[in-house]
Order: C-alpha cells, then sequence, then structure tokens
C-alpha cells in the first residue's frame, strides 16, 4: 500500500531544534520522528512511503537514499503551505498503487492498530476510515460522532467549547479510497474543515477507536512524552533500557539520568542529573548540570554545573 505522511509544518514549536534541520527527521530513541510515524503500519503492508514536506527537503532527500527505511520514500515537494487538503491532493502523483491509501499526520506516535482499521474499512464499504481516540477535551481536534454501526454520522474541526457531540478525536491514521483522493480540488485547502464533513454526511465515514497510546510529538513536552512512550513499550531496537531510562549505542552515563532517553555516542559527566529530558546524539552534559524537561540537539554542549528547566538546546552545528 502507499503511505502518506503529512510532513509540512516548519515546526516552530520546535525550535530552535527545527531550525535549518527536517522535523521528520529528528530522533526520537534510535529512530527518526518519522520512522516512529510510520512504524504503526505492518511492514508487510508498506511498498512506499510519500512524505509530504516544504522544509528541511534536502536531508528527507539524503534520508531516502540512505537506504535506512525498509521501504521506498517519495518525497511531494509543497512549495508554500497548502494545508492537509492541499498537500494530499498535490501528493496524488507520487501515489502509484491502486488500492486505499494510508494518511499519516507526520507529529503522531500511536499505538493504533492498522491492520484492524483496514478490516473495517473494507467491512464498511467506506469511502474514508478513522482511527479514532478519546479524551477529556476534544475541542482542540477533530470530533467523530461514532453509531454502533461503527460509522461516523457527523464530523466537526476544532469545535467551539461545550458544542462538540463526542470525546471521541480524529486520532490522525486514516484510510481513504483514490476515487475520493482524485476529486480533491488543487490550492490550499483542509481535509478535516471542507472534505471530512462531507464525506460523514454522505454515510460513507467509518471509524475505529483503540487503546495504548497517543501523543502529539509536535511540541518540546510532548515530544518529551513521545520519548517516554516508546521507551515504556520498548519500541527501539538499538541501545538498552535501564529504571526507565533509554542510553544508545556508544552513551556514557556518570551521572544520574530517570526518565530520560540519552542518545547515540551521547555523555553525561559526572555529579549530573537529568530527569524527564531527552539528550541527542553526541550531546555533552558537562558536571554538575541539572536538566528537567529539557530536550539537549545533537552534539550540543551544556557546560558544567548549569540548572535548566523546560530549555530547548540547539543542535551544534
Amino acid at each position: 500500500m502507499d503511505v502518506l505522511v503529512l510532513a509540512g509544518g516548519l515546526g516552530t514549536r520546535l525550535r530552535p531544534l527545527t531550525e535549518g534541520r527536517a522535523k521528520p527527521l529528528l530522533h526520537i530513541l534510535d529512530k527518526s520522528l518519522l520512522e516512529r510515524v510510520v512504524e504503526c503500519v505492518p511492514d508487510d503492508l508498506i511498498d512506499r512511503v510519500v512524505v509530504a514536506a516544504g522544509y528541511g527537503l534536502d536531508e528527507i532527500v539524503e534520508f531516502s537514499e540512505s537506504g535506512v527505511a525498509p521501504y521506498e520514500v517519495s518525497l511531494s515537494v509543497e512549495s508554500s503551505p497548502l494545508g492537509t487538503g492541499g498537500a494530499v491532493a498535490h501528493a496524488i502523483p507520487k501515489l502509484i498503487g491502486d488500492g486505499p491509501v494510508i494518511i499519516l499526520n507526520g507529529d503522531l506516535i500511536s499505538s493504533v492498530d492498522v491492520r484492524s482499521l483496514i478490516a473495517h474499512h473494507h467491512k464498511t464499504s467506506a469511502k474514508a476510515t478513522l482511527s479514532l481516540w478519546e479524551v477529556e477535551d476534544p475541542s482542540r481536534f477533530g470530533v467523530c460522532d461514532l453509531d454502533d454501526s461503527g460509522m461516523i454520522r457527523r464530523f466537526q474541526e476544532k469545535p467551539e467549547k461545550g458544542t462538540e457531540f463526542s470525546n471521541l478525536i480524529n486520532a490522525g491514521c486514516s484510510i481513504i479510497e483514490r476515487d475520493v483522493l482524485y476529486s480533491l480540488p488543487n490550492g490550499k485547502f483542509s481535509m478535516e474543515r471542507e472534505v471530512f464533513p462531507e464525506i460523514a454526511e454522505s454515510g460513507k465515514m467509518a471509524g475505529l477507536a483503540f487503546d495504548g497510546y497517543f501523543v502529539d510529538a509536535g511540541t518540546p513536552s510532548s515530544f518529551i512524552e513521545a520519548a517516554r512512550v516508546c521507551i515504556d513499550n520498548n519500541r527501539f531496537s538499538s541501545g538498552h533500557r535501564e529504571q526507565g531510562s533509554w542510553f544508545g549505542i556508544g552513551s556514557i552515563c556518570e551521572g544520574t539520568v530517570e526518565n530520560c532517553s540519552i542518545g547515540t555516542g551521547a555523555m553525561v559527566s559526572e555529579g549530573a542529573i537529568i530527569r524527564d529530558s531527552v539528550i541527542l546524539d553526541g550531546a555533552q552534559i558537562g558536571g554538575g548540570a541539572i536538566l528537567e524537561g529539557c530536550i539537549v540537539g545533537q552534539g550540543a554542549i551544556v557546560p558544567p554545573n548549569s540548572v535548566m528547566n523546560g530549555i530547548l538546546v540547539a543542535h551544534q552545528k
């Protein structure tokens, strides 16, 4: 199947880590965010992945040519922001298969069961099938009114608080038939505001809720949470887990680390204390430094005895 990843954002919420860098290639443990998003799809269902992006293109091309991923990676380039709908429409020439397309939000780390989602899609003969997640406050998301037969009868995008008709939200993984994609217009528009409500009203939209975890890794705190979730669920193929933290190959820890990911070749010096943080590959944490809720970029150096709370440290260029 074709898999389309919507990764067109500039990553402004993760600056300075995304300044001059492609957000989809930031590492969560031993894989890029892009790989983490795609790994919810079983390997035997993927032929190729199309990435819709408009920033950090050279890096993504280099990644696609590296052979790191076990599937072909192709790039759909957005010269200007197109919204989710415009990005999907613009990517259609890159989608070479003939079955439904799996579309993934490029920030989401989740336990969605894609195989079950596809089975539900075929069972209901839907034109579009959405993964669903239950939240306490659905007003920040696309809200879905799911009936007992597994069909979404109404869809409302980011409704005014108190007007939501459900606690089930669009969880960023959808299965969409190609005739729907081929009917999309060109230009900038939103799938959630302009396409999904019409499909729901037509009676051709299905939905399936899942359990486990659902994290939007697009903010500093949620990026750290995504790393935490990957550690807790053993979503790594190298390095090791020790007392709730993950340590990449070649990392050295002489300090105290609690609920952190320590990237490949990173160094935590003696006397340093790090809690609930992400230390990316090759970074060095000086002796006596105290970090909490921080993300330290690749190759960055944190001076000895530094005290940081909620700080993002740029990559060392």
